[in-house]
């Protein structure tokens, strides 16, 4: 694959502004160039579907363009921050990541794409006190079943505020709990979005949970909780 003919079509398609395929182009380089990036996927060709056309799927949801405030939590290697950051130099993006190493990184990417929108928080979500109702978009991919995410999520979001989660494949018992974990925290389940970022893409999907009410003072737990007694269903 042509790495640049194909962010060119995805420039096209999410019609981003002045100087993100160039940003973007950056990251691609660096995952590939760096060795503790933290990510497997380091492939030019692939990580420009897997990660960069994943990420930008999100701008087809209403709450993802019309963002002010953002937090990813879990960043990882940048995906989907860093990418909606590009997308969005309108929009603050808060990189939540608790591993230091991923922290450092992500600070040598945000400085190589030139990323003037970007902070990265070296904070547990459930530690981070100054998110706390301040985000009127939470994101997350890969980091956590959806009540663990839920619960997370919920403390930060401002009210109306919206949380999206990258999901593959559909399973209801995961989607019971999330609304569970919805309803017990202020948010509700507003769609489960099936989304083609590229053509040989499959069963993927974005869940989007809104706030429509306020998080009791319990939550958030302490620490690691969410995700060692998640709030569930059957509960």
């Amino acid at each position: 694959m042509n790495v640049e003919r194909r962010l060119s079509e995805l420039n096209a398609r999410y019609d981003l502004p002045p100087g993100a395929g160039h940003a973007l182009s950056r990251l691609l380089g660096l995952i590939c160039g760096d060795p503790l990036a933290p990510t497997t996927v380091r492939e030019p060709a692939v990580a420009v579907d897997s990660h960069v056309a994943d990420a930008l799927v999100a701008l087809e949801l209403g709450p993802v363009r019309a963002a002010r405030v953002v937090a990813d939590l879990g960043s990882g290697a940048g995906f989907p921050g860093l990418v909606l950051a590009a997308a969005r130099p309108d929009a603050r993006f808060s990189l939540v990541e608790a591993s230091r190493r991923k922290c450092e990184f992500l600070q040598r990417a945000a400085a190589k794409m030139e990323l003037a929108n970007v902070d990265v928080v070296p904070e547990r979500a459930e530690s981070w006190l100054e998110g706390f109702g301040a985000c009127d978009l939470v994101t997350a991919r890969a980091l956590a079943p959806l009540p663990v995410l839920v619960e997370y999520a919920a403390p930060l979001l401002t009210a109306s505020g919206a949380l999206v989660a990258w999901k593959g494949g559909r399973d209801g018992g995961e989607e019971a709990d999330g609304s569970a974990a919805a309803a017990a925290t202020g948010l509700e389940l507003a769609e489960i979005v099936p989304v083609r970022p590229w053509s040989e893409a499959e069963r993927l999907h974005l869940h989007v949970y809104l706030k429509v009410g306020q998080t009791p003072n319990r939550y958030p737990r302490r620490p690691g909780m969410a995700s060692k007694r998640p709030l569930r269903a059957s509960a």
